[in-house]
């Protein structure tokens, strides 16, 4: 059906159901991927914790918490896999909304969320042992020999929290492409941002502690800075 052509409720119900269809068979080739590399992925995943606690180690207290875990390394590896197709199908089912002009930066925008993502997790990986460092350390005479599922339940949901946040300066950079912000009113909002991004980094970190807060606010403050000069300089607005 062609992009300019008016469609009815129920197409956009059906290519919805596509769309969502071709994303889950994405994430489950993602997955059955993650789950043969389980081992080197485990390897990965628990180094942050061995040079944060290298003197502890990691228990199971329940039959199905092993396998629990494995779940939960195949569905985070299938969706950081899957991410291009999972971003791509979402602007495929925005784009017949867009005009023309809109339509080009296509490819630019989902380029920019699939990096963005990646980078925000590799970005969540690396300050992972920073954090944890300070959590695991705030009372010395405590054995830190965590279960294995509430630590990669803390580490999964760190790492997707970095991911998700680190998405944000490409809706602010198409909504200023869109006119509904200009260079100038960033400009006048830095004070605004801060804000915004300190408390948006308090909801979204898992840990809750000053530290991992001011680890994630300080890049995404930093990306509102770029975001305003790619605005400024790029659009022109």
């Amino acid at each position: 059906m062609s992009n300019d052509s008016p469609q009815s409720f129920f197409s956009h119900l059906d290519e919805l159901r596509w769309r969502i269809l071709k994303i889950g068979i994405a994430v489950l080739v993602g997955a059955i991927i993650a789950f043969v590399f389980s081992k080197q992925l485990r390897i990965i995943l628990e180094a942050p914790f061995e040079a944060a606690a290298p003197d502890s180690f990691l228990q199971s207290l329940a039959v199905t918490e092993q396998w629990g875990v494995l779940m939960r390394i195949g569905l985070f590896g299938g969706v950081i896999l899957a991410s291009p197709v999972i971003l791509y199908q979402l602007w495929g089912f925005v784009n017949p909304a867009l005009t023309s002009k809109e339509r080009k930066w296509a490819i630019p925008v989902v380029t920019a969320l699939a990096i963005l993502f990646v980078g925000g997790v590799l970005f969540g990986y690396w300050s992972l042992p920073r954090g944890l460092d300070f959590l695991l350390g705030v009372l010395p005479d405590v054995e830190n020999n965590l279960r294995v599922g509430d630590y990669y339940s803390f580490t999964l949901r760190f790492l997707l929290a970095f991911g998700l946040a680190f998405l944000y300066p490409v809706f602010l950079f198409a909504a200023a492409a869109s006119g509904v912000v200009s260079s100038k009113q960033l400009a006048r909002g830095r004070r605004w941002a801060v804000l915004i991004v300190v408390t948006a980094a308090a909801l979204i970190t898992p840990s809750g502690d000053a530290f991992t807060l001011m680890l994630l606010s300080v890049p995404l403050y930093l990306m509102y800075e770029i975001t305003y000069w790619l605005v400024r300089f790029i659009l022109k607005k």
